[in-house]
């Protein structure tokens, strides 16, 4: 295919530059791709709203930069279009979750992280795909992103015909549930439209009635003070006296409104390499892990998205997942050595443990 440059596109033209666009994100190992205009007002409304009443909690990114979130031509001048693409990142090859959740000893992680950190591939495939447009029409603006700029993905996925998001918060899927990484192109290109995707959650409570924290405080609202995720990678500080225990095992997020969702029967696995667990992190045990000093923990995670929580954070997690289970001897002796931890984060959460697992 060959066309003029993006000023001479008749609307034909561009019809058949977005058929293309779609062609080449699929040969490019996305699932799928869609194409949104820029009026983002109700989800706008809706985080203002989740804003206002605190949910949140310490992501203050998530206030920041005023509008820009919501209408992406202040973010980038001249946007008037964005692409919207998902990529599975289930792996195949990784232990059973049902397994994992009922084995104290053993760490969960969840699924996204199991492999190399996601944003870098997706960033280039994206760029990939913005090159590839380039060199079918010219220069044009554009800006990719994956995860690194105040965006609204799922709601713009949502636009984008790639799916409805689900009283969970996550975009879901008809034919391929939810365990999918977005990403999106800001460009300045007219092109035609797709469909938004039309919500079918029904009246299924599914993700709502099995969150462990009941962080799902109303359909499609989320509390994010109370879900695992939050509380195992962005609070910076000491997780919640109330909410240890209902951590269980899981030391890193949590797939709980994921693995329960009916629509996720319909997910499909990853076909990226990079995606496939790394260091045993499906099925490695919460002692080996709380056994790493920092280096070790640079090192073995070296290129995942896990790195970015720090040390400190990590041991944090671990203690109360160690807290969770059995009080065995090793158990004990671990927390022991960790008592004198120059973190004063890790050294109160060590000493929880240990009075946890002291209870007759």
């Amino acid at each position: 295919m060959s066309l003029p440059p993006k000023q001479q596109l008749s609307a034909g033209q561009l019809t058949e530059l977005a058929a293309a666009i779609k062609q080449w994100g699929e040969a490019l190992g996305f699932q799928q791709t869609g194409i949104t205009d820029t009026d983002l007002q109700q989800a706008e409304q809706r985080l203002s709203d989740w804003l206002a009443h605190g949910y949140h909690g310490a992501m203050n990114w998530m206030a920041d930069h005023g509008s820009k979130r919501s209408r992406p031509a202040e973010l980038v001048a001249n946007t008037i279009r964005i692409i919207s693409v998902r990529m599975n990142y289930r792996p195949a090859e990784a232990r059973a979750v049902e397994t994992l959740l009922h084995q104290p000893q053993l760490a969960y992680i969840s699924r996204y992280a199991l492999g190399r950190d996601y944003h870098k591939l997706m960033r280039n495939r994206l760029q990939q795909l913005a090159t590839r447009i380039e060199q079918q029409i010219g220069p044009f603006g554009y800006r990719v992103f994956v995860d690194s700029a105040p965006v609204l993905e799922k709601p713009i996925a949502e636009k984008a015909g790639l799916g409805w998001v689900g009283k969970h918060s996550n975009l879901l899927n008809r034919e391929a549930g939810s365990w999918f990484f977005l990403g999106e192109i800001y460009i300045d290109l007219p092109l035609p439209t797709d469909s938004r995707g039309e919500n079918h959650c029904g009246t299924c409570t599914s993700c709502m009635d099995v969150c462990p924290t009941r962080a799902i405080v109303a359909p499609y609202i989320v509390d994010a003070q109370r879900c695992i995720s939050y509380l195992t990678i962005e609070l910076p500080g000491a997780i919640p006296v109330e909410l240890r225990p209902l951590l269980g095992n899981r030391i890193y997020g949590c797939d709980d409104c994921q693995l329960f969702c009916p629509w996720n029967r319909f997910a499909h696995d990853t076909d990226e390499a990079d995606f496939l667990p790394r260091q045993q992190l499906d099925e490695i045990t919460l002692l080996e892990l709380f056994s790493w000093d920092e280096q070790t923990f640079l090192d073995k995670l070296a290129g995942s998205a896990i790195r970015r929580i720090g040390h400190e954070r990590w041991l944090r997690n671990i203690a109360v997942a160690l807290g969770n289970g059995p009080a065995s001897s090793a158990v004990l002796s671990a927390l022991e050595e960790k008592r004198s931890h120059p973190s004063p984060l890790v050294r109160e959460h060590v000493e929880w443990a240990l009075a946890v697992l002291s209870q007759p």
